[in-house]
């Protein structure tokens, strides 16, 4: 039976404790970081050696590939690609080439990902930001108005589609007007209801069809002022399922980040106990590990619902010819850095 919880491991490849953890509490999938991914070979050969693991071959592995600052791939391993505000920056100059731009990057990581064997994109980042949001968000961001999220992250997101790789929309409702680095601190956001539906929690809205979310570790004093996102009935039932109406499988952020208090398992049985159908943990640390698998519930019900329709959403990757996709990528991104 499949376990509702995602995993790291600790290196390039699975060691003998990891094998026998893998096989013995099979997590829904696998999470690689910088600390996992040395060339592609030995990437494909991780996640082939994962999925022997758990006896499954559609079993998820997710990486963090957004571009700029927040990517585990880099060249020469893989191409370069601009953080998220570059493709809002084109699409205020021009829309069309902006959203272009965002496909194609999308499509373009989702290749580069497939190769591997990496199966889901923890992108597209729908976080709208504010003059005192953290930098943990940043040029992450993809633009000022939840309009312009919205649309970037569809284009984003229909391009890993097309080569085949999950998205995975985030920080679910909502992390831009957080002012510290939930890595380390507990953002509390006090915006009143009413703004935070037309603005934060809008691009969610906008892109609620999409099969994957992943939770903010954040305080909305407005809706739970006790409890962040991710361990909030009330944030995951009357905001993420209701005013935003994603039916998708909504993951965690990652447990081992500081933001949330309490020992890793309870950590875990909160968010459970919220609602939250999956629990991410990624730091590759054997006891967290262990400790997130025993309090982590078996994958059933809804939640083993939306996980089967997610990995129902994936497509067969559309016939690409890279070469000519990146030099219009580049075309595109030398425009925005010349009229901007």
């Amino acid at each position: 039976m499949t376990k509702a919880f995602i995993t790291g491991c600790s290196g390039l490849s699975l060691n003998e404790k990891e094998r026998a953890f893998l096989a013995r509490e099979q997590p829904w999938g696998l999470i690689l970081f910088g600390r996992n991914c040395e060339s592609a070979e030995q990437i494909a050969a991780l996640c082939a050696e994962f999925r022997d693991c758990v006896g499954r071959m559609d079993a998820p592995v997710l990486i963090d590939q957004e571009g700029g600052r927040v990517r585990r791939l880099r060249p020469p391993l893989v191409g370069d690609y601009p953080a998220g505000a570059v493709y809002g920056q084109l699409l205020a100059i021009d829309r069309e080439a902006g959203l272009r731009a965002a496909f194609l990057g999308g499509q373009l990581i989702g290749t580069d990902l497939l190769e591997m064997g990496i199966t889901v994109d923890c992108a597209p980042i729908l976080d709208v930001p504010v003059a005192e949001t953290s930098q943990a968000i940043g040029d992450r961001a993809y633009a000022a108005s939840p309009e312009g999220v919205a649309a970037i992250g569809r284009a984003f997101a229909d391009g890993l589609l097309a080569a085949g790789v999950l998205p995975v929309i985030k920080h679910m409702p909502g992390h831009g007007r957080a002012t510290v680095d939930s890595h380390y601190h507990l953002p509390v956001v006090e915006e009143g209801l009413v703004e935070l539906r037309e603005t934060d929690f809008a691009p969610f809205r906008a892109l609620a069809d999409l099969p994957l979310g992943m939770t903010a570790h954040v305080i909305f004093t407005a809706v739970d002022p006790a409890h962040p996102a991710t361990q909030s009935a009330r944030v995951i039932e009357e905001i993420v399922r209701g005013a935003i109406g994603f039916d998708g499988l909504l993951m965690s952020d990652d447990l081992s980040m500081k933001a949330l208090g309490g020992e890793v398992g309870e950590r875990v049985e909160l968010l459970f106990a919220s609602g939250c159908d999956m629990a991410l943990h990624c730091n590759g640390e054997m006891a967290e590990m262990v400790a997130v698998a025993g309090a982590s519930p078996d994958l059933s019900g809804k939640a083993l619902e939306r996980a089967q329709a997610a990995l129902r959403a994936r497509l067969q990757p559309a016939p690409l010819d890279r070469a000519a996709a990146r030099a219009e990528f580049d075309a595109l991104l030398a425009e925005a850095r010349a009229l901007s």
